[in-house]
């Protein structure tokens, strides 16, 4: 039963020490039921303990000597125990309620306190099938752990029952709600550490709870892990009164449940009461709207657990207090070696969980303990939604070619290069409505995607106005998820993909940034899963990055940023792919391979205004395929060898050059031109260094082994550099770029301030081309002279010349 609203003056105390405290009241466990479950408990901590400090010698045989312990001891002890603690009265309410259940660990370094319990409950053995259970595989257990070959002390990739490591902190409960959608039957439970509420990421992402529908998803409970501490600092939320912290989360939409205390068996109680209620709760929660086909926006039950920092560790060590203090956060105890004192606490320590009790003479689990846990794929361990790749199944695919448009000649007509992307998108989504969500931060309709919301809305399910029914594309059953929040968009995207569904994400070049660190850390989850054989292939994370550095001209300098390329450029090249289609017919059959691919980050960046169109559907196709090529309606070399090469990468440095080489051609009838066009920028990287890459032969054929390459390019020049720095012809390769020059300007004036426009391409190939240094001075002040007329108008008029903005191919 709940408690009363006469709360206890003890209530009110944030000390995390003492007998249970707890919201909700009740004593569920019977005694047998009850010490099996603290031992189970026990076990896990002895387990952490071990993990943490020995590598021989696992159950105590003998008295501990300096051989027996590692030589650097890392890992976590403090959130460990807590963690635990939860793991063991999730087992229980398995059981029970013959639950779908994932834990995601908040905590970065919380590992030892899931695979402990991974271990008791067998997956563990399963996985790692050297650590077997008995003495000898024990010991391998203990010792891999933060070790040479082994495994961290985050829930990493090699973590069974995880698809959340924790590296970097403010993510769990986005990756909770991911995991969540769409999958029914399924409840998370997320345990985020108090150190991890204070990340602004996390902060946000409590208004989850907005976006779950009960009747089509699974659902969320948090389990706020109140220890104190984090490295050697108080927590904020943990030195906050009872009744700010209640207000908090009941001002984030929430009921909270708090369990707080430290003396074992009320706390047992009091878990295993505040769980039932809360599963409870849930399930009618889920049922009222299942039953009825009304989705409404429940006050979902959230939980606070308050327990010391390194809870059952020694009370003092060396005269310093460690229980219930931030010296207990990583190791505890240091100096082991060769200090006597140490020793004899650490044995005295880990001989507290009476492992006598826990563990037969051969080292494995008595059966009694084992009991605790679920079975099979129940277990947490074995969940099949840690492990997406088993419950992914391909999307319905509409045919891409039928949402392309017609280009009878290229650089002569104009569209919307997201536009019919955004149709192509629809029908996906009407093809796969219970596997695929499409995420943005309020940005859909100015990304030119909004033909989505044909099929389905925006989802929102808190209060609706009569006015949001004009056009406000709300609907408690819409799948594109908007928030104007990048973390949390990007954290429900990954937890989606991660347990084997399909997604795609599109926001501002800009502000990708915010999300650039988040992106990065899957990259490299993805990367550690390749190498992990029993981990199944998931969804690629499809990244559109639109409005575009060079149409920010209205919006400013703190918007034309297209550095997120860089960014991901240090990722491994067995993940990352990044196109840049420079036009509608080729960014669908990009958009189209993505969206298939496994196990990449796919970045595709295409501007979402008017842009000539260059390709048919089947040139488009073919020049995808390559990734890279001579454009031969574009070139003067004609099968010889030319005197410069015009490279290109993105659709206004594109546009520009050819521009470019039209007032060249003009000038200089004789000058043999070899236009190349990159879609696939990992071409450009040698075959050694990334799969997509060109041989060296491949690329001296494209880029000429002597000629000047004047590079036009999307984003910061020196990223080209950086991709070609081994090739022949380096160092005749010249690249334009984005240079942090600009404000409020107008298209050209912006891409002549960072020289990327056509005068200043034309004037650098007059410049590079032997012959024409001398014989091209009068084209070359003729050009320049153009330029500062160009930037004149556009400071007189507020736009560029009809000339400029109306410029067609005209070849």
């Amino acid at each position: 039963m709940v408690a009363s609203s006469e709360r206890p003056t003890v209530e009110t105390s944030i000390s995390s020490f003492g007998l249970a405290r707890s919201t909700v009241q009740g004593t569920p466990l019977s005694p047998d039921e009850l010490w099996k479950m603290h031992a189970f408990w026990r076990a896990a901590n002895y387990l952490a303990v071990g993990m943490i400090y020995l590598r021989d010698n696992p159950l105590l045989r003998e008295p501990l000597k300096d051989e027996h312990i590692k030589q650097r001891l890392l890992g976590h002890w403090g959130s460990s125990p807590g963690i635990a603690f939860l793991y063991t009265h999730l087992n229980r309410i398995i059981k029970k309620f013959d639950q779908d259940m994932l834990f995601m660990v908040g905590a970065g370094h919380g590992a030892p306190g899931f695979l402990g319990p991974c271990y008791l409950e067998g997956t563990y053995s399963h996985y790692f099938s050297q650590c077997t259970e008995d003495v000898e595989g024990m010991k391998r257990f203990f010792k891999q752990f933060s070790f040479p070959g082994g495994v961290g002390s985050h829930c990493t990739p090699e973590t069974p029952g995880s698809i959340h490591e924790g590296g970097e902190l403010g993510y769990s409960i986005s990756h909770a709600f991911g995991a969540a959608f769409d999958n029914p039957d399924l409840i998370v439970v997320t345990m985020p550490g108090d150190g991890e509420a204070e990340t602004g990421p996390l902060a946000t992402s409590w208004h989850s709870n907005k976006f779950l529908n009960p009747i089509r998803d699974g659902a969320v409970l948090p389990v706020l892990h109140l220890n104190g501490y984090k490295i050697n600092n108080p927590t904020i939320l943990a030195r906050i009164s009872h009744e700010e912290l209640e207000s908090l989360f009941r001002g984030y939409g929430w009921t909270p449940y708090f369990v707080e205390g430290s003396e074992p068996e009320s706390m047992h109680q009091a878990l295993a009461a505040t769980l039932d209620h809360c599963v409870s709760e849930i399930k009618r929660i889920q049922h009222e709207a299942r039953s009825t086909g009304v989705a409404t926006r429940p006050r979902w039950p959230m939980i606070v657990l308050r327990t010391p920092k390194g809870w059952t560790c020694p009370g003092e060590i060396d005269g310093h207090k460690v229980e219930g203090f931030w010296r207990s956060h990583q190791v505890p105890m240091g100096s082991m070696h060769g200090n006597e004192e140490h020793k004899r606490i650490l044995e005295s320590w880990m001989r507290s969980y009476k492992p006598e009790e826990l563990f037969d003479e051969n080292g494995k689990v008595f059966p009694y303990i084992r009991e605790v846990a679920p079975e099979g794929n129940k277990r947490l361990g074995s969940t099949p939604y840690a492990n997406g790749g088993l419950l992914r199944r391909e999307l319905n695919m509409p045919d891409f070619r039928q949402y392309g448009i017609p280009v009878d000649r290229p650089g002569v007509v104009e569209a919307e290069n997201t536009r019919p992307l955004g149709v192509f998108l629809r029908d996906v989504m009407k093809n796969n409505m219970s596997s695929f969500r499409i995420f943005g931060p309020d940005e859909n309709t100015s990304n030119k995607l909004n033909a989505v919301y044909e099929v389905s809305k925006k989802f929102w399910i808190a209060e609706f106005l009569p006015e949001d029914l004009d056009g406000g594309e709300l609907s408690p059953d819409g799948r594109v998820m908007e928030m104007l929040s990048e973390h949390t968009l990007e954290g429900w995207l990954e937890g989606y993909l991660l347990t084997g569904r399909h997604g795609f994400f599109s926001t501002y070049e800009s502000f990708a940034h915010v999300i650039d660190s988040m992106v990065g850390q899957h990259a490299k989850w993805l990367e550690i899963c390749r190498h992990i054989n029993w981990r199944e292939e998931v969804s690629s994370l499809n990244l559109l990055i639109t409005s575009t550095v060079w149409r920010q001209d209205h919006n400013g300098f703190t918007h034309q940023d297209p550095g997120f390329l860089d960014v991901m450029l240090n990722k491994s090249p067995e993940v990352v792919r990044i196109y840049l289609p420079p036009d509608v017919n080729s960014l669908l059959s990009v958009a189209n391979h993505c969206l298939q691919s496994e196990d990449y980050v796919n970045v595709i960046v295409s501007d979402k205004q008017m842009h000539l169109q260059y390709h048919d559907m089947d040139a488009a196709i073919r020049n995808c395929t390559k990734g890279i090529d001579i454009w031969e309606w574009a070139s003067t070399d004609a099968g010889e060898e030319p005197d410069v090469v015009l490279a290109t990468a993105g659709d206004i440095p594109t546009k520009e050059s050819l521009a470019a080489s039209v007032m060249l051609r003009e000038a200089f009838p004789d000058l043999k031109i070899r236009f190349v066009n990159v879609i696939d920028l990992f071409k450009l990287t040698p075959a050694t260094e990334h799969p997509h890459g060109l041989s060296d032969s491949d690329f001296d054929s494209l880029f000429t082994t002597d000629k000047p390459i004047i590079f036009n390019f999307h984003g910061y020049p020196w990223l080209i550099h950086r991709l070609t720095y081994r090739r022949t012809n380096h160092e005749n390769l010249h690249v334009r770029g984005y240079k942090e020059k600009g404000n409020i300007n107008t298209p050209l004036e912006l891409a002549i301030c960072n020289q990327i426009d056509r005068f200043s391409i034309a004037i650098d190939v007059i410049d590079r081309v032997p012959k024409l240094k001398n014989a091209g001075a009068h084209t070359k002040e003729q050009l320049k002279d153009e330029q500062i007329a160009c930037r004149n108008y556009a400071f007189e008029h507020g736009i560029d010349r009809p000339d400029i903005v109306n410029w067609k191919w005209p070849y």
